[in-house]
């Protein structure tokens, strides 16, 4: 570093009292613990640092204290009007997400409520197709043929009706549950549908996120514990009259059996 300062300096070298050189990485900070020998080209200079004064419990706890007390001010000073603008930044981010957003929410609804009656006419096709299979077993069980000949049948019906369960949870990764059948319907139809219309759902599901996101926020800035307001006072208890007079009627019993135990001691007391 003294070369770099003073192109003039063609040595340099820093060693203790005993004589043992002093490592380049050493800091200034460490080397002012103790006095040395500073070597420039031909030249010593014995170098004797002034003594450290210690800080004392006492001044550390008053320096925190003057610390907490800066910090205090500036909060009172700056924090309030931050909070402010930026609870007005805030609100502006919210009303441009939500004028984006009006328009994208009616398309929105349109098509979930065109998915839903899809859904719901798939879900009376299943009905539908399941009251046929009932039927033609049932004929061929009963009319056409006997049981002991559609037995294996409805075992193969059985057991085919499981093999398409499991191919479904092979290629969705999801139980073969019918709420879950039909969202997960509703969902392909709708992003179907919002292909075809036009209407972008990333962009619609960014906005939502966005606004959830500031919504919080804004919830964190007018909480009473971040802006350091008092806790609001505890809610004093109001009975009803039915209470009140259980109360008094509690009490006008124990009243009446204090009586006679007070006269049995008056006579025990009497001579």
């Amino acid at each position: 570093m003294l070369k770099v300062e003073d192109r003039g300096i063609d040595r340099a070298a820093i060693l203790n009292r005993d004589g043992v050189r002093i490592a380049a990485a050493c800091s200034i900070e460490n080397l002012m613990d103790d006095e040395f020998w500073l070597h420039l080209n031909d030249r010593q200079y014995y170098v004797k640092p002034p003594k450290r004064e210690k800080i004392t419990s006492e001044e550390i706890t008053r320096l925190g204290d003057v610390q907490a007390l800066v910090a205090q001010l500036y909060e009172a000073l700056h924090v309030g009007e931050h909070q402010i603008q930026k609870e007005r930044e805030l609100n502006g981010k919210l009303e441009q997400l939500n004028e984006k957003l009006g328009p994208l929410e009616v398309k929105k609804m349109e098509l979930d409520q065109k998915a839903a009656r899809k859904t719901n006419a798939l879900t009376w096709v299943g009905l539908g197709l399941m009251s046929v299979q009932f039927g033609v077993l049932a004929r061929l069980t009963w009319w056409e043929y006997s049981w002991d000949i559609m037995e294996p049948v409805t075992y193969f019906v059985t057991y085919g009706t499981a093999m398409a369960a499991y191919a479904y949870f092979v290629l969705t990764k999801q139980e073969y549950l019918l709420p879950d059948v039909k969202d997960r319907q509703h969902l392909i139809t709708l992003h179907k549908a919002a292909k075809k219309a036009g209407v972008n759902l990333a962009e619609y599901n960014d906005i939502k996120r966005q606004i959830a996101e500031i919504e919080h926020d804004l919830r964190r800035l007018r909480d009473p514990l971040y802006m350091h307001l008092p806790a609001p006072p505890p809610k004093s208890k109001t009975f009803s009259a039915s209470e009140i007079a259980f109360a008094k009627k509690q009490h006008q019993s124990a009243a009446h059996e204090l009586q006679p135990a007070a006269a049995l001691d008056a006579l025990k007391s009497k001579p």
